[in-house]
């Protein structure tokens, strides 16, 4: 595969679309505005993106309900949707090293994870869902002999689903290819930050036969283009994956307007806990480590809260320490580089900020924790380990979205589970141990969504994923994200002579 010297040079082997993608067209924003999409690589202006409001999502809303209630892809054979969807997976996989390119220049993910790991990801989902397609089977119900009773599941109808910058292609995937899946119409709203592969994907929907007004991406800002999306009163849903600030918000616009189905994937800040019974500290070391500076700690699920066993917090923390120290901040354009860049500006501010405030509160800096690369231009941030963390302090409490672990440590399981269990969050949580019986309570009594038992982000399409508390409701993955974008309906027929 290419390797690529300098953004610009990547940026010249990609063919980026900027426009809004509406009604089966491309077309700049109504109100001509657009928005700069910066490469946290080096700071190099990638391009000029339009920056939709309320006018063009107005458009997008007429078109996709236009395009559902003529029933062109809502009422298309079974068979039909799937051969659209399997051809929209393989013009996605056709186009993987474009788009993975696009993702790393616009996220600053480093190059052998969207190769390796986003892109082959987001074509199985789009597979996964067009494989189900024909496997979901409608219910007749238990009646009376002089009546039959069907229960049928249809689709909302037009779904908008806002999308985050941390994996703009796999997240919006678990949207629309369920959506896509159960016959509606959908609106996609990709984070400002990273909407270059997820317009060039509209291309390719398009391409793979999607009606028009099936398939629509309205770029721009959360209060330009996320905020009148979720309040429109002809939106039946909308599926939004972020901040639990903004889910809050998302769910007062749906009670505002037409009371729309929500489906809510949002903030965490998961424990990962290290029993000194674990017999292998050095894979859970790994895990510890890998669990948050993987996509430098951008991602939800990252177990920033390192609950370790006193007996063995010395111990385990040295190898931790080690994995970070030789962890450094790389070009993501490089194959090599496993750690890249943070989003942009802001957040490199953000996770800087949460650092002092660690320090300030008494935690004890063991690695990182300082601005790296600073002569590139972009924005990046040590891998960083704190040690003598209380679960009451800032770092341990918020979500940071960054390369931060906080060990916390423990004296038995009952007060390790109680400190996992205290946070507003419930997204993801963990357990390292060899006692069978500990590895059963901590499933049992950990509240998340997802309990991984010696091993961290352990999962597949097959299974659901979402949160407790206020990391949302609602699931993406599996067969039960088809339950977020249909309706059952009951239809009783009185029988003569029953």
């Amino acid at each position: 595969m290419t390797a690529f010297a300098s953004v610009d040079a990547a940026l010249k082997s990609t063919s980026p679309r900027t426009q809004a993608f509406i009604d089966g067209r491309f077309q700049d924003a109504l109100t001509g505005q657009t928005m700069a999409s910066i490469s946290p690589i080096d700071g190099t202006h990638l391009a000029h993106v339009a920056s939709c409001d309320e006018r063009d999502v107005d458009l997008a809303v007429r078109a996709a309900r236009q395009a559902f209630d003529k029933g062109l892809w809502r009422n298309a054979s079974p068979s039909e949707k799937q051969r659209t969807m399997f051809r929209f997976a393989e013009l996605i996989e056709a186009n993987a090293e474009e788009l993975a390119l696009l993702e790393t220049i616009d996220l600053g993910k480093p190059i052998s994870n969207t190769r390796s790991a986003d892109l082959p990801l987001t074509v199985q989902t789009v597979r996964y869902y067009a494989e189900a397609i024909n496997k979901i089977n409608d219910e007749i119900g238990p009646s009376p002999s002089d009546a039959l009773s069907m229960i049928v599941r249809e689709p909302l109808g037009v779904v908008g689903a806002v999308t985050p910058w941390n994996f703009p292609l796999l997240m919006a995937a678990w949207k629309f290819a369920p959506a896509l899946a159960t016959g509606n119409s959908i609106i996609m709203k990709p984070a400002e930050q990273t909407s270059l592969s997820l317009l060039r994907v509209a291309e390719l929907a398009a391409e793979a036969g999607f009606p028009e007004g099936v398939f629509n991406v309205l770029p721009g800002d959360g209060p330009g283009a996320g905020k009148p999306l979720a309040l429109h009163m002809d939106v039946d849903a909308v599926a939004f994956t972020g901040s639990t600030q903004v889910g809050k918000l998302i769910m007062g616009y749906a009670a505002q307007s037409n009371l729309k189905r929500v489906g809510l994937e949002c903030g965490g800040k998961s424990p990962q806990i290290i029993m000194d019974d674990c017999d292998d500290l050095d894979a859970a070391a790994s895990a510890a480590a890998w669990g948050v500076f993987y996509d430098q700690g951008q991602v939800c699920t990252a177990g920033t809260r390192l609950l370790v066993h006193r007996a063995i917090k010395d111990q385990f923390l040295d190898k931790v320490a080690t994995i970070a120290r030789e962890l450094e901040p790389g070009d993501p354009l490089d194959p090599d580089t496993e750690f890249g860049s943070l989003v942009d500006q802001g957040q490199m501010q953000t996770v800087l900020g949460y650092v002092e405030k660690g320090k300030a509160q008494g935690a004890d800096l063991i690695v990182g924790g300082a601005q790296a690369r600073t002569a590139s231009g972009g924005f990046y941030v040590e891998p960083t380990l704190f040690d003598n963390v209380t679960n009451d302090m800032t770092i341990a409490q918020e979500e940071i979205f960054g390369p931060v672990i906080s060990a916390i440590a423990f004296d038995d399981l009952d007060e390790a589970l109680t400190i996992a269990n205290d946070s507003i969050y419930g997204l993801a949580a963990g357990i390292w141990t060899s006692n069978v019986n500990n590895a059963h309570i901590a499933g049992r009594r950990l509240r998340a969504g997802n309990v991984w038992i010696n091993c961290w982000d352990g999962s597949d399409i097959t299974t659901p994923f979402g949160g407790f508390k206020q990391s949302g409701f609602g699931r993406d993955r599996s067969l039960h994200a088809l339950d977020k974008y249909t309706e059952l309906k009951t239809i009783w027929l009185k029988l003569k002579g029953g």
